[in-house]
């Protein structure tokens, strides 16, 4: 009996201390931070974060993760409750993004700020202040990933067409063309020799054609000159016309003293001769028998055979 009593005083003993230790490691053990609880509400997935995942702000860990779960009050929307120390400078302008340690893929919270001096976001247990999550790296990567892999698509496509047998053909003859075209190119220059050769030649007689048209230009300059003189023959024209100028002057003024009295007599007469005329119309207007019977006699006066006094 005694063995047995000594046996389980023994058992009950160790159990006794082996709880103590347990109880001793989660007291020392326990996080004794002073933290204030946020939240991140997202739709983007959340890959490889789980519970008491670390929480850094520019690299300094400044809490941890404290849930994950649905939002039961909007669909497909995730809530990460995050328990941060409350000495973190959590602004207004802090955002998250997911951040992995590694090559073992295990996420964590990356905290980071728009800018330096914003002021902090008030937050409490009854009201959990909201930090928005922004894209990470490795998201933008996929991200831009499936856009490069769109256009890479789109490109292959159209190396396809371009690349169709009917292309290849076109292009084919392209190069054919291209080919002789070359080929072409490659007499020329044998062709273009003899003319090559002949341009010294052409030079020299371009070169005298410039010397005789030198020389040209010098004559017609001492002419210009000699004509432009004070006694050259432009003078001596200028001169001559003078004096043709005078002698019209001249020839003019005798005409008109000759011819004007002369004028003038001939119109008096045609003006006596054009009253004579208007009167002798009118007088046939008057008595046109008269072209006839010719003009009336004139009556006898007294005295005469025939005369007859007028009664009254």
């Amino acid at each position: 009996m005694e063995n047995r009593s000594h046996a389980l005083t023994t058992g009950f003993f160790t159990i006794t201390l082996l709880i103590a230790a347990i109880l001793f490691g989660i007291w020392f053990n326990r996080d004794r931070v002073e933290r204030a609880p946020y939240v991140i509400a997202t739709t983007q997935s959340v890959p490889g974060l789980n519970p008491q995942a670390p929480v850094r702000y520019r690299g300094l860990e400044v809490g941890k993760v404290g849930g994950i779960a649905f939002n039961p009050k909007m669909a497909g929307q995730i809530l990460v409750t995050l328990n941060i120390n409350t000495d973190a400078p959590i602004t207004k302008t802090t955002y998250a993004t997911l951040g992995y340690q590694g090559v073992t893929g295990i996420a964590f919270i990356q905290l980071d700020d728009e800018q330096t001096g914003s002021p902090l976001l008030a937050t409490s247990s009854e009201a959990p202040a909201v930090i928005p999550l922004r894209q990470g790296f490795l998201d933008q990567v996929e991200k831009r990933g499936k856009e490069i892999l769109t256009q890479t698509e789109e490109v292959t496509k159209r190396l396809n067409t371009l690349l169709s047998p009917e292309n290849q053909k076109i292009m084919l003859a392209a190069f054919a063309d291209v080919s002789e075209t070359a080929n072409k190119y490659r007499d020329l220059p044998a062709k273009l020799e003899p003319t090559i050769a002949k341009l010294p030649a052409l030079a020299n007689e371009v070169q005298r054609t410039l010397v005789s048209v030198n020389a040209l230009a010098t004559d017609v300059n001492r002419l210009t000159t000699g004509l432009q003189a004070p006694d050259g023959p432009i003078a001596r024209v200028s001169g001559t016309v003078d004096r043709i100028g005078l002698s019209v002057e001249s020839v003019a003024g005798g005409l008109e003293l000759d011819t004007l009295p002369q004028v003038n007599s001939l119109a008096d007469d045609t003006r006596s001769s054009m009253r004579a005329l208007r009167k002798t119309m009118n007088k046939i207007n008057d008595r046109p028998q008269s072209l006839i019977f010719g003009a009336p006699g004139t009556p006898p006066g007294p005295g005469e055979e025939g005369f007859t006094a007028p009664t009254k």
